[in-house]
């Protein structure tokens, strides 16, 4: 009997020591829920992503250089610029539908609207359904203006795609409109927001 107790106390430690702590139970509960929630590991999807975020990376980096190369050789800055043309081609818009449209934050958008009406290429009008809002639209000089810089924007892109055949261009168009539509909502969502903070719309310069 003398011997027996202390092989029982022994293996009761064993069974304590074995038995999980609350935060190794913890984490293998929410390690099964992400396991669950997330899909498998795909390596010809992962590979087809990464060959396409570099390609639109260098893409992106070719154009932002050429945009602000040839638009601020104008008299407004890039975002001012695609703030132009957004009024353009949408028509008035108000302070919230245009940050919407270029993924800014109100006040940023507000910053960049004050820049256009103080260079007249833009107006501020009451909204005709609501008097509490104010709807921004082009003047004639900011469309005057919009179709110089997209004259020659257009002549650029033009001369890249001549040498492609026309089925190609298309496919083309129609590839980038589909990203297009897959990407705005993430964007306006906040899901590819910076730092890892939901809901934040980025800020750009005026």
């Amino acid at each position: 009997m003398q011997r027996t107790a202390p092989a029982t106390e022994a293996n009761g430690r064993e069974r304590v020591a074995a038995k999980p702590s609350r935060r190794e139970r913890v984490t293998a509960a929410t390690s099964s829920q992400r396991a669950a929630v997330e899909p498998a590991t795909d390596p010809a999807l992962d590979a087809d992503s990464l060959a396409l975020h570099r390609v639109l990376s260098d893409l992106t980096r070719m154009l932002q250089f050429r945009d602000r190369d040839r638009i601020c050789c104008h008299d407004v800055s890039v975002t001012q610029c695609y703030a132009l043309e957004a009024l353009v081609v949408r028509g008035e818009l108000t302070l919230n539908e245009l940050a919407r449209e270029l993924y800014l934050d109100k006040s940023t958008a507000s910053r960049v609207v004050d820049a256009l009406v103080a260079k007249a290429y833009a107006e501020r009008r009451q909204h005709p359904q609501d008097g509490r809002a104010v709807q921004i639209t082009p003047t004639r000089a900011g469309r005057r203006l919009y179709e110089t810089i997209d004259a020659e924007l257009l002549g650029e892109v033009r001369g890249v795609v001549a040498g492609f055949s026309p089925a190609v261009r298309q496919s083309m168009s129609e590839v980038l409109r589909r990203l297009v539509r897959a990407a705005g909502p993430r964007l306006a969502g906040g899901v590819a927001a910076c730092c890892g903070e939901p809901g934040a719309n980025g800020s750009g310069r005026a």
